[in-house]
């Protein structure tokens, strides 16, 4: 069999080199994803994103715990995005130490990866191994990000629900609001709910989307402008906002329930498919962008861009008028 069969066929070493593959950039990745693209489109993709230190490892563990633990039990992939050293290029990738508990468990796939200099709080090829391990028959897709906090918005575009994780004690309490990340949140925990300052900041974030509530759609938030028309503004989603212990399992049934009702709600409102859409959209997009790049640069004689780049280091042009004549030189 080849690799694609072998994925399909659910041997975890043939989707591991996939992963790799894909992550490396590499043609057989490219291809074998293609070959398995008709597959995709089944599993519900879930973003955990917030700062750093608000537990995201921890709750993600024990939601996938939750998840296999179900009645209808089911099956997890989990990817978790670490940033990378801007020095060395190294990451930990340590989420897998907080996530031992599910380790041997065969309806769990962990693959940590490196943002490898990306923004936004993903890696550049994360849309690639979300798709595979879709393809690969999983149920459910948990995408860590990061940490950065205020960068994080991508995610928004990737997942079908976001999860935005803050915790008592890191600073202002109004951090997430004044960084715009509670914007792109579908479900708000504030986790380590048994420390102090933890209630007022339930508090502080449901009475921000209270005042929010009349004007606040998810289609806007999440920056659709296109495609079907937008459900009608009584259909409007107010996010929960769920305190939990990660570390204890307490409030992770609340969250796996949270999860079903706004997958309940996207279906009944058709935004299930505007997100699909716009998910497509955000990923063709980002590769066009790197495709035209790395042409554009093929395409120019030899020193062109580092003569630019010297003549924006001594002033005599600005960025954006240097960028501008670039282009312009590199059609045709």
């Amino acid at each position: 069999m080849d690799l694609t069969e072998r994925v399909l066929a659910g041997d975890r070493l043939a989707l591991a080199r996939l992963l790799t593959l894909l992550e490396n950039d590499q043609p057989e990745g490219h291809d074998g994803l293609a070959a398995l693209y008709s597959r995709t489109g089944h599993a519900r993709i879930v973003g955990v994103t917030g700062a750093s230190g608000t537990g995201k490892s921890t709750l993600v563990n024990r939601l996938a715990l939750a998840l296999r633990a179900a009645e209808r039990a089911q099956t997890v992939g989990i990817v978790a995005v670490d940033p990378s050293s801007p020095y060395t290029g190294g990451a930990i990738l340590g989420d897998r130490i907080r996530m031992r508990d599910l380790a041997g468990d065969p309806g769990v796939f962990i693959r940590s990866m490196a943002s490898r200099g990306a923004l936004g709080g993903l890696a550049r090829t994360t849309f690639s191994v979300v798709e595979a391990l879709d393809a690969a028959g999983f149920d459910m897709v948990l995408i860590e990000t990061v940490g950065a906090g205020q960068t994080e918005v991508d995610i928004a575009r990737m997942a079908h629900t976001t999860i935005v994780v803050d915790a008592p004690g890191l600073g202002d309490d109004v951090q997430a609001i004044k960084a715009g990340i509670l914007e792109i949140a579908d479900i708000l925990v504030v986790n380590k709910a048994d420390l102090p300052g933890a209630d007022h900041a339930i508090q502080l974030l449901r009475a921000s989307l209270q005042m929010a509530h009349p004007t606040r759609h998810e289609w806007a938030h999440h920056g659709l402008s296109e495609g079907p028309a937008a459900p009608p503004a009584e259909s409007t989603w107010l996010p929960p906002v769920l305190p939990t212990v990660a570390t204890q399992g307490e409030g992770v049934p609340a969250l796996v329930e949270a999860l079903e009702q706004h997958r309940a709600y996207l279906l009944k409102t058709g935004e299930l498919a505007l997100r699909q859409r716009e998910r497509a959209r955000a990923e063709l997009e980002s590769l066009l962008r790197d495709q035209l790049a790395a042409r554009w640069r093929v395409a120019q004689p030899d020193g062109r861009f580092d003569a630019a780049l010297e003549r924006v280091v001594r002033r005599e042009v600005a960025p954006r008028r240097a960028a501008a004549d670039l282009a312009e030189t590199g059609k045709g």
